[in-house]
């Protein structure tokens, strides 16, 4: 499902945004801040995300979400997940939903505190019915967050570049922030995608989406036969030949 999408990350300052504007650039995709922090829902979220999400989906461009965090505690994640899923609740995303990790108060939590945040917001909003991402740079993926429990999810590099360098796994890479796009005052982030993300979600039924049909991997089914006739066939070659174990007995039956 490898492919090369053009995207933007957009928030409240972008101010108000064309997005018929923005299709016609060429945009495919819009990441789209929703909330920040944990408590005040008039305050905390975004004061343009409603009107962009109506406003892209309107004009045909599939969207994903974001929520920037202040936890430092594992239960202040809990906390922010359950939020940023109430006012996400009732939409449909094409693209990921994302835990946006890089404020400067959590930086020196150290890596398994860090991780443990990371953990405990994104566990619980993939619990929801979302498929997860998680956006940091690449400091923190090499110094501050352990990437051998967080590779469970996707990820989404945020590394200003020519190209990544990053050699793990990613399906986002959000490659500079002083993006010209029509349609949008002054500069946005630009972000590539690597991932067919609305065939994945839609498929799973993910991200407010009813999984329609049970898709079926035919070259999965054809492999699972093949290799247990030839099994079968084994099987007979090594009775044939004298062996006799309770394993070719268990294969057998």
């Amino acid at each position: 499902m490898s492919v090369n999408r053009k995207g933007i990350d957009v928030s409240t300052w972008q101010g108000d945004i064309d997005w018929k504007k923005v299709k016609a650039d060429g945009i495919e995709f819009a990441m789209l801040r929703s909330s920040f922090g944990k408590e005040n829902i008039e305050k905390q979220t975004d004061n343009k995300f409603h009107k962009n999400y109506k406003n892209a989906k309107a004009a045909g461009v599939p969207v994903g979400a974001y929520h920037y965090s202040y936890a430092t505690t594992v239960e202040d994640a809990k906390k922010e997940a359950d939020f940023f899923l109430s006012i996400i609740k009732g939409y449909q995303f094409e693209y990921p939903v994302a835990f946006d990790i890089e404020d400067a108060s959590q930086m020196n939590l150290g890596k398994t505190r860090i991780t443990d945040i990371i953990m405990a917001f994104c566990e619980r909003v993939q619990a929801a019915g979302y498929y997860v991402s998680v956006y940091t740079n690449l400091d923190w993926i090499n110094n501050r967050i352990d990437m051998n429990r967080v590779k469970v999810f996707d990820i989404w590099l945020a590394q200003w570049n020519d190209k990544p360098t990053y050699t793990g796994n990613f399906g986002m890479w959000q490659y500079t922030s002083k993006g010209v796009v029509s349609g949008i005052a002054g500069n946005v982030d630009m972000d590539i995608a690597y991932l067919d993300y609305p065939e994945i979600i839609k498929g799973a039924g993910l991200n407010g989406y009813t999984k329609t049909s049970q898709n079926c991997n035919y070259e999965v089914v054809a492999m699972d036969k093949i290799c247990k006739e030839k099994a079968q066939t084994l099987v007979e070659e090594l009775k044939n030949d004298g062996y006799c174990c309770a394993f070719l007995r268990e294969m057998k039956e």
